[in-house]
């Protein structure tokens, strides 16, 4: 039927094999083998023209009809089956401890730790219901993602010597940007833009030292201050470079509570819920004082300025 209804509308059996994926000899033999069941001519065709017959027409309806039947009743089935397992939640490097439990509905965190563009990516296309990641406003409505905020983080600076508590000024901060474009997209735009508003110094990598024991090495090497990422170092810091503050402006990397937007499922909203509750009882969602830094795209800018 759905074949059928394909070439009723297209008029055309090239452009209608198109758009079923299939080819053009199986769709004419699965129109045959209809019109053989069914016992009447459905099409009128020639090497230039096709059009419905009498019978063709009078099929027409019921046939769009039945196949609405079908979608209604594959969507009831792929709803039912999804409200009964647990949602799937991935991350990026940022995960509350409570996540696990707590929230009100079953959660199974996601083995696969991914950039947030590709977590994104998969909360669109269904294979994640929620993640916890940082989105441009236009990637999250390219991608029809609803955003809400959990947490701003205040970014800090790494530099040589002992800790001092004093800020370091953005301006005297260097950034680093590296050529893995997979990897640190997200990393990149927001450190690249942080850069050029602030005039901080640019600083592009090509071994993954955004993060880890190599980032280390960087701020070794570069003997000044650098603006540390939101990942979570595993490495153990070196007792000669210490963690120090960023002032005029701080710097504040947002992190989204991701899902679809049309993903009405009550275990979506009652997850949202919750991990929008526990988000503001940790006061998660509180800027720094002012003055603070966020890209001009951010989707929390707005409720985050005016709070400040």
């Amino acid at each position: 039927m759905r074949y059928f209804v394909a070439v009723a509308q297209e008029l055309h059996f090239g452009r209608a094999a198109m758009r079923v994926h299939i080819s053009g000899p199986a769709l004419s033999q699965q129109i045959i083998a209809l019109e053989r069941d069914l016992g009447a001519q459905l099409f009128v065709r020639d090497r230039r023209t096709v059009q419905l017959t009498a019978a063709g027409e009078a099929l027409l309806e019921d046939a769009r009809r039945m196949l609405a039947l079908a979608d209604d009743a594959r969507r009831r089935v792929r709803r039912t089956a999804a409200e009964a397992a647990p949602l799937r939640l991935g991350y990026v490097s940022w995960l509350p401890q409570e996540a696990g439990s707590g929230l009100g509905v079953p959660l199974r965190i996601d083995e696969w730790v991914l950039p947030s563009h590709v977590q994104a990516d998969r909360v669109a296309e269904g294979s994640l219901d929620l993640a916890l990641a940082w989105l441009p406003a236009a990637g999250a409505a390219r991608r029809g993602l609803a955003a809400h905020l959990v947490r701003a983080e205040a970014l800090t600076a790494c530099a040589p010597g002992a800790g001092s508590g004093e800020a370091v000024p953005a301006a005297g901060l260097t950034v680093l940007v590296d050529t893995d474009e997979w990897a640190w997209s997200s990393w990149n735009a927001f450190a690249a833009e942080f850069a050029a508003d602030t005039g901080a110094a640019l600083a592009r990598i090509d071994d993954g030292g955004v993060t880890g024991e190599a980032f280390y090495g960087h701020v070794r090497q570069l003997g000044g201050p650098v603006l540390g990422s939101p990942k979570r170092h595993l490495a153990v810091m070196p007792p000669t470079l210490a963690r120090r503050p960023i002032a005029a402006p701080t710097p504040v990397w947002t992190w989204s509570l991701l899902h679809r937007a049309d993903d009405d499922r009550p275990a979506v909203r009652t997850a949202t819920a919750a991990f929008l509750a526990l988000s503001r009882a940790h006061a998660w969602p509180t800027p720094p004082p002012a003055p603070f830094w966020l890209p001009a795209d951010d989707p929390h800018r707005a409720v985050l300025t005016s709070v400040s």
